[in-house]
This record gives structure tokens, sequence and C-alpha cells, in this order.
């Protein structure tokens, strides 16, 4: 494994010297925090003690102390000669850089990965669910293709929403990044370049990595239907990801015009879309009517793929998801799925087929106590941190928040110690990017979130050393495609 430089380290690192606590403490919970998001992979070696120091302008004892405690808590090692080394801590803390949550931790609010509960009834359609398996046990168990019901029932709600689909160009994967690693697979090899939107998902950047692919990141922004494809002619992209609905992380909304515009000019590149819709069942907007799906605006099938789960509108432990395509790439899909795994778990795609029969059902509650929880949430940060700028999305689970400075590593660092988990906002990028953002969900209990933004408040006066005097006027901003 490659070293890191003292200077890229110190820029991901911050200011270490803001601050109430010691620098050195400071510094050693900010290697935490890149460590643990997997921006400092283990096996990377750290800087020299006095180039690191030099860089952040602290004395070389600072440096030495910060690295002597992650040495003790067992986030690095020093080898005779080569200098130190990140190595992950034993335990059973998940500080592994996978983009999923940890272990609970009693009093601790997650605020950094978007995974609701359960809706209210999930354990009868589990029920259901297993009383259906009766008729299943006389077979083998295994159905490379996914179980005939589900793939009906994924095709029926791509038809009902405008997009005719037959069920033999459905996939069943095992959750929609599962999906997202096969599209990539069947549409690029090592070495190619696929355009991500920026901001984007965590972890799909971590899938392209695996993949050997390069990730091309194209600002979002008004015009992204001339920015993706100019970047995809300048660039030869195999293929590009997007989410159309309610983006990860900035909630942003396409509508129908922009769509087809982005789609065919995307297709004249010869750059295949992928699209995620693991929003897209997550509309907050009361009465309004809902863009067609990206695939109803293809010129040509092959133009579209589509990848989806059941984790954000049902539940995360449900990993459950699938591929629309054509029907030549969805056949080639399914067996390289089924020499990997073979076949998904046959309760669990039951399982599924009660969530799609309940979809409406359970729809209506979940976005009911979403829209609840977001104004909560916004309404208190508009009250207890008035210098942040959440935008304020029509759908998904999260706020995609300006700080107004660069601050988003250093709040990460220290909200544990206020019984906190939180996400930086670099790990939504490329680079040295989004410091001065920070994502928010709004998936907890309105007491809970209430209690997270007061969190957040001495956090943040936490690495500022004094509470910070309102700059601008704390509106929310209303998001603007």
């Amino acid at each position: 494994m490659d070293g890191i430089g003292a200077a890229a380290l110190a820029g991901l690192c911050g200011d270490v010297r803001r601050g109430r606590g010691p620098v050195y403490r400071t510094l050693a919970d900010a290697i935490r925090v890149l460590v643990g998001d997997g921006r400092l992979p283990a096996g990377t070696r750290l800087p020299a003690e006095r180039s690191l120091a030099e860089r952040l302008r602290v004395s070389r004892i600072t440096v030495t102390h910060a690295y002597r405690e992650l040495r003790e808590d067992g986030w690095v090692d020093a080898r005779q000669g080569s200098g130190t080394w990140v190595r992950l801590p034993d335990g059973p803390a998940r500080v592994d850089g996978a983009w999923v949550p940890g272990p609970a931790r009693g009093g601790v609010i997650d605020l950094a990965h978007a995974a609701p509960v359960a809706p209210p009834g999930m354990s009868e359609l589990v029920r259901r669910a297993a009383r259906r398996l009766d008729g299943e046990l006389a077979g083998h168990g295994y159905g490379p293709d996914g179980h005939p019901d589900l793939r009906e029932r994924i095709a029926a709600r791509f038809t009902a929403r405008g997009v005719p689909t037959d069920p033999d160009r459905i996939v069943v994967t095992g959750g929609a990044l599962q999906a997202i690693g096969i599209a990539v697979a069947e549409l690029t090899g090592a070495g190619d370049r696929v355009l991500v939107e920026h901001p984007t998902y965590p972890a799909v950047l971590d899938v392209l990595s695996d993949a050997g692919v390069r990730p091309v990141p194209v600002a979002l922004g008004p015009g992204i239907e001339d920015a993706l494809p100019r970047a995809s002619r300048q660039t030869a992209a195999r293929a590009a990801y997007l989410m159309a609905d309610f983006q990860n992380p900035t909630g942003r909304l396409l509508d129908d015009d922009v769509r087809a515009r982005l789609l065919h000019r995307l297709a004249r590149q010869g750059t295949v879309a992928i699209v995620d819709e693991t929003f897209a069942e997550l509309d907050l907007r009361e009465g309004a009517t809902a863009p067609l799906p990206c695939a109803a605006h293809a010129l040509r099938e092959d133009d579209v793929v589509t990848v989806g789960g059941a984790s954000k509108i049902a539940w995360g432990g449900l990993r459950l998801g699938w591929i629309r395509a054509a029907r030549e790439p969805a056949a080639r899909m399914r067996r390289r799925l089924a020499r990997a795994q073979i076949a998904q778990p046959v309760l669990e795609q039951l399982i599924a087929v009660e969530v799609l029969d309940a979809l409406d059902e359970i729809r209506g509650r979940r976005t009911a106590e979403l829209r609840l929880r977001r104004d909560r949430l916004v309404g208190e940060l508009a009250v207890v941190l008035p210098e942040w700028r959440p935008v304020v999305p029509d759908g998904g689970l999260v706020l995609w928040c300006d700080l107004g400075a660069d601050l988003s590593t250093a709040l990460t660092a220290v909200a544990p110690r206020h019984g906190l988990t939180l996400a930086p906002g670099p790990r939504f990028g490329t680079g040295y990017a989004f410091e001065d953002r920070l994502r928010l969900p709004f998936v907890h209990p309105e007491p809970v979130l209430t209690e997270a933004v007061r969190r957040l408040r001495r956090v943040l006066d936490d690495v500022v050393g004094t509470p910070v005097d309102a700059g601008r006027t704390g509106e929310p901003a209303r998001l603007v495609v």
C-alpha cells in the first residue's frame, strides 16, 4: 500500500489548531475519521512527523503525541525503519471503511447513515411470507432468475409508473448496491470511465473503485443535462451513474424535460445511463405528480439500466434489489449474478413480494412520517444553528447543509464525544471537495432530531472554540434545478 504525503494529509485533516481540546487529540481524531470512512485505507503509510508538523504548522511533539495516541488505541502501527502505518483496531466496532452503519451504541444518535427502521406491520408481512414458504420447500430452492412472483411484482410496478415491463427484463439482486455493481461490471471494463454526479452516494464510489473503473465527477447544478453529456464526449465514458429522484445527498429531483434531454444526449455519445431509483418512492410532495421513470424517456431500450431496492421504502435488513434492463443485457446480468451467488434467498424474496403488494400503504405512512421529521429538523436547525443553510428537498431521506466554512471533518471527529455519529462531506465526493458540507438524515423520531441538533450545536462550539456568531440569515435554501 502506498503512503500519503504530508500536504495531502494536512489538507484532509484541516486546521487542527482550532478548537478547545489539545491539538494532538484533534489531529488524532481527524485521522480516526479518515481511517473509519475509508479515505485512509488500512496499510497506508503516514508521513514523517516533522513533515506533517510543518504542513499543519504545529510542533513536532504535537504530531508525536497524536501518533502515540493512535498507536495505543490500535489505529496505527509503528515499524522500525519504515514509519507509521494505518491499521484497523481490534474489537467489535465497524471501522473498516464500508458505507454501512456499525453496531448501535446506547445513547448515540447516528446522523451518518440514512437508515430508517422498519415500517409498522413489517412483522406481519414477514409472517405472511413465511406461510407462503411452505409451498416452496418441496423444491430445491435455487432460482438464479429470481422468484417469478417477485419479478412479476417489480415489472408490474414499472408498468404502473409508465414504463411497460415484462418480468424477463428484471434481475433480482441482493440489494440496490449489488445491482449497481452488476450493472457496472456488465457495461464497463477495467480502466473505463464512468460519469458520476458530484456529490454522490459514497458507496457507489467504492463500487467503482473495486471494479477498476475511473469515476469522472460532474458538478451538480442547473444545466446538468448539458454537463453530463459534455463530460461524456470529452472522456468517452462508457456509463453514467445518476439519481434523478431525490438525489443522494442533495435531494434534487429532475423533471421530465430534463430527463429526456439528458438521456437523449448521453445516448448520442454512446454512454449508458445507470439510473438509481432507491429514493424514487420517497416523494414528500403532497398532491404532486411524479415524473416518469428515466427509462420511459429512452430512445432505445439499451440506453438505460435502472436499479432499485427495498431498503429505503421498507427496511435495510431486507437485502433485495433489482435491475431493469433490455432483455439481452438482463439475461447476461442474471448469468453474471448466478456465477457469483447462484440465487437470492427464497424467504427474503417472498417478503419483498408482500412489501410490494402493500406498497401503497407502506409508502403513505412512510412519507407522512418523513415529511414531519424533515420539517422538524429544518426548524430546529433554523433556531439552534442559524448559520447553517440546509437544502430542503422534496423527497428522500436527507438534508445537504452548507456549513459556511470548512468544518465537516473536524465536526465528524469531535461528534462522538457528544453522542453523535456524522459523515464528513468529503466522503460524498472525490479529492478535497465538500469540506464545507454535511449530510443530515431525517429518519429519526422528532424528539431524537431535536436532541441531535442540540448536540450538533455543542459539537460546533467544541470545534470552533467559542459559539459561532451567525453571519447569515439562516433561512434554509430551497432546491432549485
